[in-house]
């Protein structure tokens, strides 16, 4: 299959941005960085000076890290404090970053903030699918690094571009609540339809042996493991490693990992899966815990990668998803220098 191709052997992806009749989508393999670079300096030129005060941190502030999924007060400027013309250049920033399918989705959880004010009786009106805050950390183009930070309740895109490192694009965190709309004009909207039915394919056509290797706990772990804060929680890899399964598993394995990759721009995601193929697949583990049909929690964890996703609240349907990167998270270490200079943390 192609999906198989791409991520063991390397050929060339093939992907829907070609198609697409957005300009920004047509330059992103080409302009690399630099598409990246002038949608944030766009987005702060959109801005009025005080505004742009919000939106900016230096690159070593401390804040960089502070990432989470939860609603919850956020640095950065929301979209619902823009101005117009910035509201348009965040979405451009946004088509920068992602590929047209994880732009989608992107919209999709924001969207879902809609329903949520819908479907719940308390706390509905806390809801608010303009309440996503951008924030750009050094200046755009900057030699010794910059990055920045695209962010609300249940999305979290980090984009980081350090010295001598390749872009960082994680953590990246996708959530769906509800994972599929039962009612309501946006009935049957499945946010993350594909990394849930392909992890289940997966784990449902293990045979005895290979579910006793991925099978963690017996019930769904009820979140990510490796959130914010929380990479000690993660030891090393567990579950059936890729080199035990059938070439047809491994093609499922590979289609599953690429569903999260190419969420980014296609050079980005080229460039990841390149990594992933030197570091080798085989060094892949798939891990499970729960029941494909109720609650359930599926974890791929390698050198270069560690894909988490749990369907676990609201009678499983509410999925939390994050891809993460042990290597280049935030770009590796490059605040360790920023801090040894006496770089400061701005106060909130």
């Amino acid at each position: 299959m192609i999906a198989r191709r791409q991520l063991l052997h390397g050929a060339a992806a093939t992907t829907a941005a070609a198609a697409l009749p957005r300009p920004v989508f047509a330059q992103i393999a080409d302009g690399g960085r630099e598409i990246v670079a002038s949608a944030a300096a766009a987005f702060l030129g959109a801005l009025p000076p005080e505004q742009r005060a919000r939106a900016v941190f230096a690159f070593g502030d401390r804040e960089r890290l502070n990432w989470h999924y939860v609603p919850r007060r956020r640095e950065g400027l929301p979209f619902k404090a823009m101005p117009a013309t910035a509201r348009t250049a965040a979405n451009e920033l946004m088509k920068a970053i992602l590929s047209p399918a994880g732009y989608g989705k992107a919209m999709n959880v924001m969207r879902l903030e809609g329903v949520l004010r819908e479907l719940e009786t308390l706390g509905g009106l806390l809801r608010d699918p303009d309440n996503y805050a951008v924030t750009v950390f050094g200046t755009p183009r900057a030699d010794d690094g910059w990055g920045c930070r695209i962010e609300g309740h249940h999305l979290s895109l980090n984009v980081t571009f350090a010295p001598g490192k390749p872009a960082a694009v994680t953590p990246a965190f996708f959530g769906a609540n509800p994972a599929e709309v039962r009612s309501g004009p946006l009935k049957g909207l499945r946010t993350l339809a594909r990394e849930q039915d392909l992890g289940r394919a997966l784990a449902q056509g293990m045979n005895e042996a290979q579910r006793l290797r991925m099978t963690i706990a017996a019930q769904s772990l009820g979140d990510i493991v490796w959130g914010p804060g929380r990479r000690e929680s993660l030891g090393e890899p567990a579950g059936v490693p890729a080199a035990e399964l059938t070439p047809a598993q491994r093609d499922l394995l590979a289609q599953l990992v690429e569903e999260y990759v190419r969420n980014m721009r296609p050079a980005v995601a080229d460039e990841q899966l390149r990594r992933l193929r030197e570091a080798g697949i085989e060094h892949l583990h798939f891990a499970w815990a729960g029941a494909p049909d109720q609650a359930y929690y599926y974890r791929i964890h390698g050198p270069t990668l560690v894909i988490e996703l749990d369907n676990t609240q609201n009678d499983a349907n509410h999925v939390h998803s994050v891809w993460r990167d042990p290597r280049n998270d935030f770009g590796g270490d490059p605040l360790r220098g920023h801090y040894e200079r006496g770089h400061p943390h701005r106060s909130a």
